[in-house]
This record gives C-alpha cells, sequence and structure tokens, in this order.
C-alpha cells in the first residue's frame, strides 16, 4: 500500500521543523514507518544546490528564473530518487517544503507567472500531489521576531530569502494563504502564534483523523 506524502508549509519561522519532528515521533509511536526530508535538498545532489542558493558561494547572485530552476531541479532528483520510491514501499513522507513554497516564493513573492510556474512544477514533480499540505502560519513580524532570535542563539546569518524586505515576506505570507483558500480539501491552516504545545496538538487530531482512524476501521 503506497505510504501517506504531508507537506509543511510557512513562512521562515513559523516552526515547520520543529512539528515535522513532533508528527514522525508520533507516527512512530504508533508503527507508522515514517521518513522526514526537507526542500530544497533531500538528496546528496539537493543538498548541493539548497548551500548554492540559500548562501551563495559564488561570485554572483542568481537572477530569478535561475533561482527558480535550481529550486525545481533540486526537487525533480528529490522526487525520483527519494520520495516517490519511499511512498512506492509504503513508507509515510514528511517534507519540510514541496511546490507551494515555489508559487509563494517565486510566484507571489518574486513575481514570476503563476501559470509558468504551474507547468513547470507538474514537470518536476511528475504530477505528484500531496495528500496532506499543513500551512503553518504566522505573521511576518512575528516571524521576523523568531528568527531573530533563532539567528543570535545560534549564531547564524540570515540567509538569501530570510533577508528580504518586509513587502516581500508580507506577499509570502498572503500567497500562502490564498494557496490555501484555493484548496480547501489539501490544506489545513495552522495558526502558529499559540503556545507550541498546542498548536501540536491540533496537527496530531487532524492527521489522527484524517488518516489513521480510516485506517483503523479499515
Amino acid at each position: 500500500m503506497r505510504g501517506k506524502f504531508i507537506t509543511f508549509e510557512g513562512p521562515e519561522g513559523s516552526g515547520k521543523s520543529t512539528h515535522i519532528k513532533r508528527v514522525a515521533d508520533f507516527l512512530d509511536s504508533v508503527n507508522v514507518d515514517v521518513v522526514t526530508t526537507r526542500e530544497p535538498g533531500g538528496t546528496a545532489l539537493g543538498e548541493k544546490i539548497r548551500a548554492l542558493i540559500q548562501h551563495g558561494n559564488v561570485a554572483e547572485e542568481p537572477v530569478e528564473r535561475c533561482e527558480l530552476l535550481l529550486f525545481l531541479a533540486s526537487r525533480a532528483q528529490h522526487v525520483q530518487q527519494f520520495i516517490l520510491p519511499a511512498l512506492s514501499a509504503g513508507k509515510w513522507v514528511l517534507c519540510d517544503r514541496f511546490y507551494d513554497s515555489t508559487f509563494a516564493y517565486q510566484g507571489f513573492g518574486r513575481g514570476i507567472n503563476l501559470e509558468q510556474l504551474k507547468v513547470l512544477n507538474r514537470f518536476a514533480v511528475d504530477n505528484l500531489k500531496p495528500d496532506l499540505t499543513l500551512l503553518i502560519d504566522v505573521a511576518p513580524e512575528i516571524s521576523r521576531e523568531r528568527l531573530a532570535e533563532r539567528q543570535l542563539n545560534n549564531g547564524l546569518k540570515p540567509d538569501r530569502i530570510e533577508s528580504e524586505n518586509d513587502d516581500f515576506h508580507a506577499r509570502l505570507r498572503a500567497g500562502f494563504l490564498k494557496l490555501a483558500e484555493q484548496e480547501r480539501e489539501r490544506f489545513a491552516v495552522i495558526n502558529a502564534e499559540r503556545e507550541q504545545q498546542c498548536v501540536a496538538d491540533e496537527i496530531r487530531a487532524l492527521i489522527t483523523s484524517r488518516f489513521l482512524n480510516c485506517k483503523e476501521n479499515n
């Protein structure tokens, strides 16, 4: 039986990575075979592309179309080499970002035509679609505060995306919410401006009701 594919989306500092780990631990506790991954990245090649996109390491910045194609190249490798094989083996795949991030960042954020993005993404993912997308939502000002605290605590510098201006991050959040409105059956919007345990409990209950109760009844 094919595994479930659950993606986690949201602005920077929304807590996606924390909640993916919590969900993975929960699923493991109920004997679900689960793996976690991220985008860009997820494969050896994808991680090289991730480093290039986030921190540069070359003498010039990628132009917007180049940035887009780098994301898509990483995704195409990720889908074929990691995600599809895991799903075919019956594993559940939890992914930190997927193609909705491209629509939000490169579409709503950068202004690249959304219809063109849909065509390119469909090719990159070989028509793969998540079973559920959790949009971990926070306001831009809260995102900024959390990022600043994380960077201070870990001695990190903002990457290329994190360094974008406030208008970019406002467009980004609005874009994510619009995507969720357009595909209500696939998306669940989670208010992450609450205490972390409340957010985790809501996500756990949602996944249980949507997938695990159904599995038990079958």
